[in-house]
């Protein structure tokens, strides 16, 4: 028995284009000999498609493809497909999260996805109905166990979420191996959660797992691969590339009787944390049918960092950056986002707002006559620039790349209709001290970013002097808080335990709650952490916690 693996980039709705690329690698894996073809989960739609599910016509064109698919793989090989299905019965939600096993043209068994998360990014309960009944399909003399992913993961957990385990069920039926269909979201240091948890489920059940993942990036939600193949000795066989499309076949008995090293990818998160974004970048822009991108270019760590991204993501001559000082800016921060430009060979324009900056002022004097400057100032100059930008953009087709890194946006260090907006967050799931490290990880091989950019204080440059640092900690400190109380959810008092200033945290804690209505305005942020702003924590704005 050989059995391919095909992690593959589909468009959530695109069910020609994802027809297409299903056949591409049915064509791939017959080629190399295989008698069964595992896709990832809910193939024929994407992953995730959200409320698209509550259309009918939406789950009854991806069963067409199922369809399709089915009379293509004829006469070639099987394959294992994932598909939203229609619930038969009456009582519960309307659709299954399946899993189809495709021979001789039909569909010849179902298997439902039993665990359904509902947490952090994940809402599968508002739309399917978990399964019931467990039974494995036998092919070709072999029993099989078909799960889907989140179904394999309620394994050695100390607190677990759900109160049973699907293979539990599918154990006592003796099965020979399991294929297991995943849309499993990158994130910093998960890869490593995923390969434990594939060992776990080979030596628990023992049996050989067979782990197909989705690759590419839907929106702010970014896939990453890295399928794997595990023996029943909890050895990996083969993991296969991060961020790449890939189609292999594995001989089933070679996987079973494994016992050697691990057979993994070695990437440091750092580098898969650049890849991810780079991705995000690529696909946003490639998936909604734009090519060309513009970002305001400051000076500063995050605006450059942004920019070298999309200049790896796009080509650096489809990424415009606009210089825009004001009478506050510093020579430095012009002349290192002029090196910046050079050393990528991307195109630029230098646009000073002062003029219109005074022009607004003057406008404003008969209503603000007597009241000293102040924050509404400074947003004005971060305002026209919005407008400089927003202008390029519907002129000539760009698309605005926000620039805010996660820790700016966690304590609302930003300007509204400002510095703020944008169609797609690029670094907004980076903390300020992770936006240092990413550009010395860009820099390794030579100097992209400038030297000054990394190493100058910096600030907003909104007023005389001003720093970052005159409105926050040391982002050593504040971004150590912040993971705490967002990521891990701690109490102030907690936090304070740790070490911080207990006014300090107090302080910290509640800027992040009185953030919450910017970032409810925010666009999407390419999600590189566990726990990203956006749909993946939601907090009510109006709310007096801390």
């Amino acid at each position: 028995m050989k059995i391919a693996i095909a992690q593959q980039n589909y468009i959530a709705g695109d069910f020609e284009g994802n027809y297409q690329k299903i056949v591409q690698a049915v064509d791939t894996a017959f080629a190399q000999g295989a008698d069964i073809l595992l896709l990832a989960e809910l193939t024929v739609c994407g992953y995730p498609a959200r409320d698209f599910l509550d259309y009918r016509d939406f789950t009854h064109r991806s069963l067409q493809v199922v369809q399709r698919v089915a009379d293509y793989a004829k006469n070639k090989l099987a394959v294992v497909i994932g598909t939203p299905t229609f619930n038969p019965v009456l009582d519960g939600k309307d659709l299954y999260n399946s899993a189809c096993f495709l021979v001789d043209g039909n569909i010849e068994f179902t298997a439902n996805k039993a665990l359904l998360p509902t947490y952090d990014i994940f809402d599968e309960y508002r739309y399917f109905e978990p399964a019931k009944e467990f039974n494995v399909l036998e092919y070709k003399g072999y029993k099989i166990a078909l799960t889907v992913c989140e179904d394999i993961w309620n394994i050695k957990n100390e607190n677990p979420l759900y109160p049973m385990s699907p293979m539990d069920e599918l154990v006592r039926q003796s099965p020979d191996l399991m294929l297991n269909l995943s849309a499993s979201p990158f994130a910093r240091g998960h890869a490593r959660n995923r390969k434990e948890i594939v060992k776990a489920n080979a030596i628990q059940y023992n049996v050989p797992v067979f782990y197909c993942n989705q690759y590419g990036a839907q929106t702010d939600i970014i896939f990453d691969g890295g399928s794997i193949v595990c023996s029943p000795y909890g050895k990996i066989y083969e993991e296969l590339s991060y961020f790449e499309e890939s189609v292999m076949t594995f001989d089933l008995e070679s996987v079973k009787n494994y016992q050697g090293a691990d057979q993994e990818q070695q990437e440091e998160d750092i580098t898969l944390v650049h890849d991810a974004l780079v991705l995000g970048i690529r696909d946003y822009f490639a998936k909604s049918g734009f090519k060309k991108a513009i970002a305001g270019l400051s000076g500063g760590v995050d605006s450059a960092l942004v920019v070298a991204l999309a200049a790896k993501a796009l080509g650096p001559e489809n990424i415009f950056s606009v210089l825009m000082p004001s009478q506050y800016s510093s020579d430095h921060s012009i002349n290192d986002s002029l090196k910046l430009v050079e050393n990528l060979g991307s195109p630029h324009a230098i646009m000073p707002i002062k003029d219109v900056f005074d022009a607004f002022e003057q406008t404003l004097v008969p209503h603000f006559e007597g009241l000293p400057p102040n924050v509404t100032e400074e947003n004005l100059q971060s305002r026209i620039r919005a407008v400089y930008l927003m202008a390029f953009s519907n002129k000539f087709g760009y698309i605005l790349l926000n620039t805010s890194n996660k820790s700016e946006a966690a304590v609302g260090y930003g300007t509204l209709y400002g510095d703020m907006c944008g169609a797609i967050g690029v670094i907004g799931d980076l903390y300020k001290t992770q936006v240092y490290e990413l550009c010395r990880y860009i820099n390794r091989d030579g100097e992209i970013i400038p030297e000054n950019i990394l190493t100058k204080a910096p600030s907003a440059e909104l007023r005389p002097d001003q720093k970052d640092s005159d409105s926050l900690p040391d982002y050593d400190i504040l971004d150590k808080i912040l993971y705490q109380y967002i990521e891990r959810c701690q109490s102030p008092q907690e936090i304070a335990a740790q070490g911080f200033d207990t006014a300090l945290v107090q302080r910290v804690l509640k800027l992040v709650n009185n953030a919450e209505f910017k970032r409810f305005q925010t666009p999407p942020y390419l999600r590189v952490s566990p726990r990203a702003f956006g749909v993946g924590r939601r907090l009510p704005i109006v709310a007096r916690y801390l």
